[in-house]
């Protein structure tokens, strides 16, 4: 539970920049890369990359422990897996801020209880809107999920595109990064990890 807990600590921090100072930070920016920061089509571009970067990065304010908290008991018994296949997600490389473009496929087997399916998706968004290593995101979507539903097993798989490696360095536009992270019963026991895995398509 404490490692759940540090995942989601950054959801508590506050900014130690003012919106002024990181749009003072873009304009240096736009004259580092050769422009002029006041020509007409650039002088709302600083506030206006401020305003994306709210959006992009707003996982670091948000915990995905407190929304899944809210779970449901009257399931007669389920206790086969669940699976929300094709999440769509959109996150950035902590090396480069290059955008990671993909999907995710999330899975759990349910102990008393479940989680709206809504929920699923939104813990996908909620660790995607920060830096990110694929690796990691995997990993803390499905710790999340396992503790926070007390799940019996819980399996987590993404496929995305890293644009660091597709718009910049060896350039391989077609390449794409799978990941899988299992916990529990998908980590025990194979047939059930190839049920999920034959779901999914992978």
């Amino acid at each position: 539970m404490k490692l759940v807990k540090d995942i989601n600590k950054q959801s508590s921090i506050k900014p130690q920049v003012s919106d002024k100072e990181a749009e003072e930070a873009i304009k240096k920016l736009l004259a580092w890369i050769g422009e002029n920061p006041s020509r007409e089509g650039l002088q709302e571009t600083p506030k206006r990359v401020v305003k994306a970067f709210k959006e992009y990065f707003k996982g670091y304010h948000q915990n995905a422990v407190e929304d899944l908290s809210k779970t449901f008991g009257d399931v007669e018994g389920y206790d086969d897996m669940v699976i929300e296949k094709n999440i769509t997600l959109e996150s950035h490389c902590e090396h480069h801020m290059a955008p990671i473009i993909g999907v995710a496929h999330v899975s759990y087997i349910p102990n008393k209880k479940v989680v709206g399916l809504s929920k699923l998706a939104r813990t996908v968004e909620i660790f995607s809107k920060r830096l990110q290593t694929q690796e990691r995101l995997t990993m803390q979507i499905a710790k999340t999920l396992m503790s926070a539903l007390d799940a019996k097993g819980v399996a987590v798989t993404i496929d995305a595109a890293h644009q660091c490696m597709t718009m910049r360095g060896i350039k391989k536009e077609k390449a794409t990064t799978v990941t899988n992270y299992f916990l529990g019963s998908f980590k025990e026991d194979l047939s059930i990890q190839n049920r999920y895995l034959k779901y999914i398509g992978k």
